[in-house]
């Protein structure tokens, strides 16, 4: 390993590698050209094709050759340009004759900015017993050199009387480089262990909403969630209110959050202590959802009994719920459904609401989290650590979050129901509101436009509040059930309104299928 040839300008350091090639290629010794990047390697190439010299680039863009191009560099006065990355992990396998002539040459047109990334490529010399060298051409115009030491040793290089083409080559100056890698190393190693203190932040914020989202999605501690997010929205509207004891504000937050007319009195409001009134809300809550859960599941459950005494050909049973702002779909297995008295239609329909919840309100956290980190380095200037201010105002963030999540979720759990319309009451097709599953899907799905289409409903029809959420994934709609012969009369509302009456079920079959009307009679 011989000291590196330091030159002032980058054409002398150019002109002395295409140089210090032609000899060793002359001398029948194979040699290895370590470049810095894609750029730099054809620009060694170029020169050698100058100067007529045979040679192979190995820089990523023809890795399909590589191995060929890795099998022959060990051949006497072959020449092989590769930049760093570039057949790693392999040896060049000498012949008898380049090993006579003095192995593998390893000649670096720069130093990297890791002394990690220079000790392997002078490695690929000298590999198991086998003769070689390396020799480094350094410039003071290189990178490294600009930004660390180049001036003391450009003085140095003029005292002497040095003259263009002229190098320096002594201990010295190959350690003074060694010095300026090691101040790049300890600046990339400073800016890793800080980026690393920023992820630790997110990682704290990761592991809990990914539990949430576990226990959601494998229906594990699902149920003690809702309730831990049940207690949690109860303390927060009572801590909210104890204070002005304002009941016809306290009644409209329970409204808000819940969707229902407390029972609790002014009177309690004001003489029961905090705990004492949390409890008593977190029980009158806990009662109206279950009582509403029961509601649901026994009207759903004939229709499920229904399904399994004709045999139906599919498995899963997918119901449409909405609180009159958005829906989803909520799919189950039948025969669950049924052993469950309709509970399993409401345990998909909760995690389906929680998954969704959690992942839209996660999403927009990130990219406040984004923001954020980018915002509090201006904290510097105030002589704060911006670390700090970002603990802190990204854990304000996120109890935001969970409280939006928690609000939002309850909110749609407590006013969920399964919606019918009013022509459609009374007649068998109400059980035009329920769609099979095409086939049996482990994961629940959200449908939000095409369960409106099935439905034969429009935004319109669920009251003036009705959203329809803009990111929602459009999904094939669900396929109506057939329930009529193909010469059956039958009348048929589109959803424009428009009601046809009295015509053959086969002239209408086709939309039907398809969604874009429901059978009214």
């Amino acid at each position: 390993d011989s000291d590196d040839q330091v030159y002032k300008t980058v054409r002398e350091k150019y002109n002395a590698v295409a140089d210090e090639i032609q000899k060793l290629v002359a001398a029948g010794r194979p040699v290895l050209v370590g470049t810095t990047s894609v750029e730099i390697s054809e620009l060694v190439s170029r020169m050698l094709k100058f100067k007529g010299i045979q040679h192979q680039v190995l820089n990523a863009k023809q890795n399909q050759r590589e191995a060929e191009i890795v099998a022959g560099a060990g051949f006497p006065g072959t020449v092989t340009i590769a930049t760093n990355m570039a057949g790693r992990g392999t040896d060049i396998k000498l012949r008898e004759t380049s090993k006579g002539s003095g192995g593998l040459a390893i000649i670096g047109t720069e130093r990297h900015e890791s002394r990690r990334v220079d000790r392997q490529l002078r490695g690929r010399a000298g590999r198991q017993g086998d003769p070689g060298t390396s020799q480094f051409f350094v410039s003071l115009e290189d990178n490294l050199m600009r930004l660390f030491g180049s001036d003391r040793i450009a003085g140095l290089m003029d005292r002497m009387g040095l003259e263009e083409g002229e190098v320096i080559q002594a201990p010295m100056i190959t350690k003074s480089i060694e010095r300026a890698q090691k101040k790049v190393e300890e600046n990339n190693f400073g800016t890793r262990k800080r980026l690393l203190e920023y992820d630790d932040v997110m990682n704290s914020q990761r592991e809990v909403v990914y539990k949430r989202r576990r226990n959601a999605l494998h229906g594990e501690r699902l149920e003690l969630d809702l309730l831990d997010m049940i207690f949690s929205l109860s303390d927060e509207v009572v801590a909210g209110h104890k204070t002005g004891n304002d009941f016809e504000d306290f009644k409209l937050a329970i409204i808000r959050v819940f969707g229902y007319d407390t029972h609790l009195t002014a009177q309690q409001l004001s003489a029961t202590p905090a705990p004492a009134l949390t409890q008593l809300l977190y029980e009158e809550a806990l009662g109206y959802f279950q009582s509403k859960n029961e509601h649901i599941a026994t009207n759903a459950l004939p229709l499920v009994n229904d399904l399994l005494k004709q045999n139906a050909p599919y498995e899963n049973l997918a119901v449409p719920f909405t609180d009159g702002k958005k829906q989803v779909t909520a799919v189950a297995n039948l025969r669950k459904s049924q052993a469950t008295g309709g509970a399993e239609i409401l345990r998909s329909m909760e995690k389906v609401v929680v998954l969704s919840t959690i992942d839209t309100a996660w999403t927009q956290h990130l990219r406040q989290m984004d923001d954020l980190k980018q915002v509090v380095q201006n904290a510097v200037y105030e002589q704060k650590d911006p670390l700090l201010v970002y603990k802190f105002e990204s854990f304000e963030l996120f109890k935001r979050m969970i409280g939006k999540v928690n609000e939002e979720t309850a909110s749609f759990l407590f006013r969920a129901d399964v919606p019918v319309q009013e022509d459609m009451v009374g007649t068998n097709d109400a059980a035009d509101m329920y769609f099979e599953a095409e086939e049996h899907q482990p994961q629940l799905t959200v449908q939000h436009e095409s369960m409106l289409d099935s439905l034969g409903a429009g935004p319109e029809d669920f009251g003036p509040d009705y959203a329809t959420p803009a990111a929602v994934e459009k999904q094939a709609p669900a396929r109506s059930q057939k329930i009529a012969n193909r010469n059956d009369k039958v009348s048929v509302q589109y959803m424009d309104g428009r009601i046809v009456r009295d015509v053959k079920y086969k002239t209408v079959e086709q939309d039907v299928l398809s969604n874009r009307c429901v059978l009214v009679g």
